[in-house]
């Protein structure tokens, strides 16, 4: 074999090439090597690659420099996910003109409500813990995205009609989302009848009621209030979120059979797209 040339170049190709292009090819193992310190051998192996295409030692100074990189990359893994339970340190809790509801004034504003079973979260949402003198409080977030409510809220709707103490028909209920929310506003004191047709929702409703007391899941068709009416006392409001076509005669019914004198009634309507 003639000096200068490369065992896998043979010859004047452009893979090959002399010394100088081996150089080149080294450069391009350091590259890799770069990379690779991101999931750590792989930089080695980067290294080893521009050995072999270059054919020159710069290959090997490439996967020293994706060592480098390593420890940048350990960096970037330390800014993880934010907690889901934060401190208040730099938070503030102001009450919302509804009751039982409250604004969180931080880097970024957020609904939130007082969480009645504290350490738990229903969907995954955050939580923010604020000191009130030796006695700690736990909130927390009410994504709009994911509730009607909390949007017609955050939206300037005029009254909710859902309080503190309030005893509360909740039509529609599904995985328990709002429903949470709706018993973190009525309190102990308070109870959230949750009405969901589902079985599969209804497991979910089930395993909430659990952990927070004043919620009564109410496994039924809310077309059909006779067949739930020995569960259910009166109420002071009804809430209906069942998306049907019929959805005011539902509430209707119910109303007719549960809703006491004075009482209210809250329909979210869905518009319809055909």
């Amino acid at each position: 074999m003639k000096p200068g040339f490369s065992p896998r170049g043979g010859g004047f190709s452009g893979r090959g090439g002399f010394g100088d292009r081996g150089g080149r090819g080294g450069g391009r193992g350091g590259f890799g090597g770069g990379r690779g310190g991101f999931g750590g051998g792989r930089g080695r192996g980067g290294g080893f690659r521009g050995r072999g295409r270059g054919g020159g030692g710069g290959g090997g100074g490439g996967g020293g420099r994706g060592g480098g990189f390593q420890s940048g990359g350990s960096r970037g893994r330390g800014r993880g996910g934010k907690k889901g339970n934060q401190s208040g340190k730099n938070v503030m809790v102001e009450p919302h003109r509804h009751e039982g509801v409250f604004i969180c004034r931080g880097k970024e504003d957020a609904l939130v409500t007082k969480n009645l079973v504290p350490g738990e979260s229903v969907y995954g949402e955050k939580r923010v813990s604020i000191s009130e003198g030796d006695d700690k409080i736990e909130y927390r977030a009410w994504n709009p995205f994911r509730s009607k409510l909390a949007a017609a809220i955050l939206g300037g709707v005029d009254q909710i009609h859902i309080k503190p103490g309030a005893k509360v028909l909740y039509l529609g209920a599904a995985s328990g989302t709002t429903v949470s929310h709706v018993s973190d506003i009525v309190g102990p004191d308070g109870l959230v009848y949750a009405v969901e047709f589902s079985h599969r929702s209804g497991r979910d409703l089930i395993n909430l009621a659990k952990k927070r007391t004043n919620i009564i899941p109410v496994i039924e068709d809310a077309r059909h209030p006779h067949k739930y009416r020995m569960l259910i006392a009166m109420v002071d409001v009804i809430f209906a979120d069942v998306a049907q076509p019929d959805q005011t005669r539902i509430v209707a019914l119910n109303a007719h059979t549960f809703l006491r004198n004075g009482g209210h009634f809250v329909i979210s309507i869905k518009p319809s797209l055909q």
